[in-house]
């Protein structure tokens, strides 16, 4: 029996457990060969996982009137309360000692333990986290780990079959098997095709092939499909493994940006242009000495292409920046006057840019924003983006927004920072932002 066969036949088998009565005894072979199991594979992956154990102090659920604007009027304060929460790890450097897990699962965190798969318990330490991609990286001290054998998830097909183990309880591995149902798409401009899809991946864990070799992190969050089926997401490990060298260096991720300014392509720019093209995102401004001047683009330029994807709106190219980190060269096809233009400009930090609210947002022109500082601003608030400085007569002051403004919410999305900030703006022309100013609160409209 070839290997192939015997693959699909052990996964097969497996998923026909289910419904086999517990009293009905497997025969241990069939026609003289033995029956294919996955169980020494599996024997061999948990060796390199382990159960992570986090005292976190969250939040408790809101009160309906837990909100900067009512504060104004009633001394409320946000409750917090100790939790335990139980998350799987997977040891991807055992001489660093390194490993993996979910960044939903240490947000917060007081202390993390470690249980090893030999039974020693240890302190973790988290390195750095990325809730983009919900990766968290944490580093124990100890010698004697077991790394697991890293995959390509690149080389992921629809079809293959995958198998996920996972600790959410904190007692004991749940295996489930299936196949991949959707694949990672890079530079893609749908955010579930940033993860792969399959239903294994229903809870937090691993993703290994049929070989034991890890090609995804699970997420914790899964979709019901129409037909009550479970899809899991997770992250591919190739992309896990660059946020892993991002962590390493600097404990956050340095995503790209470029640094220009762009506005869509309508029918009166194109017929201003002289061009035929109908889509496209127009370079407005290009900041002296950035490496986008560097690799040519010019005032005027209408970007046609980056990556592999077409950019027919201004937020398209937005998108695919995003999906980038400092130092990548993103391949752009542009026009200028007439002809088209291949460049290839490297993306620098996006740690540069993020005090710049136009880099952040064209609506955010001119103001200046920072992470919130307790300790240098007088307010009770703890979390948000403080507006340091606004310039008189740019698109942000227009817009009603002002110096020491703390911006907590955006388009009814919590933010908890300039990251979260991002994220809840990311591809929106229209910015409702809730607002802290002084003792009061507001919501401003920026369109």
């Amino acid at each position: 029996m070839s290997n192939t066969i015997k693959s699909l036949f052990s996964a097969a088998l497996l998923s026909m457990l289910i419904s086999i009565p517990a009293n009905a005894a497997l025969p241990m072979a069939v026609e003289g060969q033995p029956l294919p199991s996955l169980a020494p594979m599996i024997e061999r992956v948990q060796e390199s996982l382990v159960s992570i154990s986090v005292q976190a102090r969250v939040q408790a659920r809101r009160d309906p009137f837990d909100d900067p604007f009512f504060r104004r009027f009633f001394d409320q304060r946000r409750t917090t309360r100790n939790r335990e929460i139980f998350a799987t790890g997977v040891v991807v450097d055992a001489l660093q000692g390194l490993i993996l897990s979910n960044e939903h699962s240490v947000r917060g965190a007081s202390t993390i333990k470690i249980t090893l798969n030999d039974g020693r318990v240890v302190e973790g330490e988290v390195i750095g986290a990325d809730a983009t991609t919900d990766i968290a990286l944490i580093k124990v001290n100890v010698v004697g780990l077991t790394a697991i054998t890293l995959g390509d998830s690149s080389a992921l097909r629809v079809g293959d079959f995958v198998v996920s183990i996972g600790d959410p309880l904190g007692e004991q591995n749940t295996i489930i098997t299936g196949i991949v149902s959707g694949l990672a798409r890079q530079n893609s401009l749908q955010a579930h095709e940033h993860f792969i899809q399959s239903d294994a991946a229903i809870g937090p864990g691993v993703l290994v092939d049929l070989n034991g070799d890890l090609v995804g992190l699970n997420i914790a969050k899964s979709a019901q499909t129409a037909s009550s089926t479970r899809i899991g997401f997770s992250t591919p490990i190739n992309l896990a493994l660059r946020v892993k060298g991002q962590l390493v260096k600097y404990g956050t991720p340095q995503r790209g940006f470029l640094a220009v300014q762009v506005q869509d392509l309508t029918p009166d720019l194109a017929s201003a242009f002289d061009i035929q093209q109908r889509g496209g995102a127009v370079v407005t401004s290009v900041i002296q000495g950035s490496s986008a001047e560097q690799a040519g683009l010019m005032v005027g330029d209408v970007i046609l292409e980056a990556g592999t994807q077409s950019i027919n709106r201004s937020n398209d190219l937005r998108s695919v920046i995003g999906q980038q980190f400092a130092g990548d060269e993103l391949a752009m096809v542009v026009v200028r006057q007439g002809t088209r233009l291949s460049l290839q400009p490297v993306l620098e930090s996006s740690s540069l840019a993020s005090k710049k609210g136009t880099m952040i947002h064209h609506q955010l022109e001119g103001a200046t924003l920072k992470e919130i500082d307790t300790r240098q601003v007088s307010t009770n608030i703890e979390e948000g983006v403080l507006v340091s400085v606004v310039k008189k007569g740019s698109v942000a002051w227009n817009h009603g927004v002002r110096a020491n403004d703390i911006i907590v919410s955006a388009n009814r999305k919590s933010v908890r920072d300039l990251d979260s900030f991002r994220q809840a703006i990311s591809g929106q022309d229209v910015l409702m932002l809730n607002i802290v100013r002084g003792n009061g609160a507001l919501f401003l409209l920026l369109q």
